[in-house]
């Protein structure tokens, strides 16, 4: 974990080879590497910067070497970053069709943190809620050169080669990314792992107020059900090795998943493999 001021920020790993699994302050990004260049999948907050040029740079990146940004979908928290890599560097930033309207800044299509604050009052709420204001969460997503991409070949050229999985409900456009090489699924918001406003731990969907089609997004995991991933990668908490297939299952069955003690993630360069989602029992348990 990288520090700053003694307050953890971000944990770099590498699950899978030159796929690194970033877990930020609130939301997780993805960087997806081939040689000296790569893919960022979602970029956190806008005040999340600093830290997602530092993780890149983490894995031996230059930022301005990105072939592409890509997002699960447009919300501030995974989109909050985008617009600095077009403007600093002329990257691609792309979506989904059905999102570009979010992330041109045509539209908005985000639960407000104070509607938020009023239906949660609890210290983690509080927490959350201060770093999505001082993170800029406040604000409105507008990358002006932002586009869609136009088909399955042109993501499959991109490091990483991954593949979209639409998965709307969160937001009109939500799009899942499988890359068949790593066996993994960049999930987004149509499955997590953990959030501030959770109390649970693993598999599970964001509440209900989150999502702009409640059941749309219940219907989305029957997309991710179809992969063969082993690992889940998501948009906020841990990354998790476990089937996918198994992971929508927990979750459609509404089984409970009880609060764990989640090991934390070694930092590049440990060699061992990362812990994610395991229990120090499990870890000794080989």
């Amino acid at each position: 974990m990288r520090n700053r001021g003694g307050t953890p920020k971000y944990a770099v790993t590498e699950p899978a080879a030159d796929v690194f699994f970033v877990e930020g302050p609130a939301s997780n990004w993805m960087i997806l590497r081939r040689g000296d260049t790569f893919t960022l999948i979602d970029g956190g907050y806008p005040g999340d910067l600093p830290l997602v040029l530092e993780s890149i740079r983490d894995t031996g990146l230059d930022p301005a070497d990105a072939a592409a940004v890509l997002l699960t979908h447009a919300h501030v928290d995974h989109a909050g970053t985008a617009g600095y890599f077009a403007a600093a560097y002329g990257q691609q930033v792309l979506c989904r069709g059905p999102e570009l309207p979010f992330l041109l800044g045509r539209d908005r299509e985000q639960v407000a943190v104070a509607q938020i604050l009023l239906r949660v009052w609890q210290p983690s709420a509080l927490h959350w809620a201060w770093h999505a204001f001082a993170a800029g969460g406040a604000g409105r997503v507008a990358v002006p050169t932002a586009a869609a991409w136009r088909d399955d070949a042109e993501l499959a050229a991109l490091p990483g080669s991954p593949m979209a999985v639409p998965t709307p409900g969160h937001t009109p456009g939500h799009t899942a990314f499988y890359l068949p090489a790593a066996n993994a699924v960049i999930t987004g918001d149509a499955l997590v792992t953990g959030h501030a406003l959770s109390r649970r731990r693993g598999p599970q969907m964001l509440d209900a107020m989150f999502h702009t089609d409640g059941d749309g997004a219940r219907r989305s995991l029957g997309q991710l059900g179809k992969l063969e991933a082993a690992l889940l990668l998501p948009g906020h908490g841990p990354a998790v090795r476990v089937g996918v297939r198994d992971a929508v299952g927990t979750v459609r069955s509404g089984a409970g998943v009880r609060k764990r003690r989640i090991v934390a993630p070694g930092i590049i360069g440990g060699g061992a493999e990362p812990v994610y989602g395991r229990t120090a029992a499990d870890r000794a348990d080989g």
